[in-house]
């Protein structure tokens, strides 16, 4: 059985890891993964609009990875309107980067399991295989980790070098062009880089657990037996 010491570390290691998977589902289902500002170019074209008329052009945006919301502002008030990424929209966007994302985060959730079950496994009993041990648990979680960084790297590149959220906001726009003027990444976006920095913390922990304790030593005092002593 191992020390309450290293059982501390690993009962945290594990709490880190279900929090990872907790992260990501909330990732997935938020629709919070962007945010922006965009700019009906068209309107202002049309009535060659200046610097100070230029925010009656501009409109919001925000969207996920499955849904989001686009706010058109053309000059004549905001119209809100909802959109889905699949099955219509993911055409117009790199659909191979996109589905790449979903099945990182989805390959990345049964990781962050199988790195929390180790934690538990090892809080538990001490394995009689290495593969098993410490070094197992810093596996699955580089793993986790790295999988949750790689869609986020990747989701990152959708929207500097695909033009990810101009292609959203011009979807089946004929009358209008939209041009975006500022984006920003949302809570989603962060709860996956708090979901992979878990895992990154979950290294620091294991590492902590194998700290040798300073073992103590108590004293054992010899009893001495004098002549006198015997005599009684």
């Amino acid at each position: 059985m191992p020390g309450w010491f290293k059982k501390a570390w690993y009962g945290l290691a594990s709490l880190l890891s279900f929090s990872s998977f907790i992260l990501i589902i909330v990732a997935l289902v938020l629709p919070h993964w962007l945010s922006g500002k965009i700019l009906c170019q068209t309107g202002v074209d049309l009535v060659n609009a200046t610097d100070p008329e230029l925010v009656k052009f501009i409109g919001d945006i925000y969207y996920g990875l499955f849904r989001g919301c686009k706010v058109r502002q053309c000059g004549l008030g905001g119209r809100e309107s909802q959109f889905t990424i699949f099955p219509q929209l993911v055409k117009e966007l790199n659909a191979g980067l996109h589905v790449m994302i979903l099945l990182l985060l989805f390959l990345a959730l049964p990781l962050a399991l199988v790195s929390m079950g180790f934690a538990i496994l090892n809080m538990i009993q001490v394995p009689y295989k290495a593969v098993n041990g410490p070094g197992g648990i810093c596996l699955w979680n580089v793993l986790a980790g790295g999988v949750v960084a790689l869609a986020i790297t990747s989701f990152m590149a959708a929207v500097r070098f695909h033009e990810l959220t101009e292609r959203i906001a011009n979807f089946q726009e004929r009358l209008f062009r939209f041009v975006v003027v500022e984006e920003r990444y949302e809570e989603s976006f962060w709860i996956c880089v708090a979901s992979a920095s878990a895992h990154a913390a979950n290294l620091v922990v294991v590492a902590i657990s194998q700290i040798p304790l300073p073992e103590i030593k108590t004293k054992i005092e010899e009893a001495t037996v004098t002549a006198e002593d015997i005599l009684y």
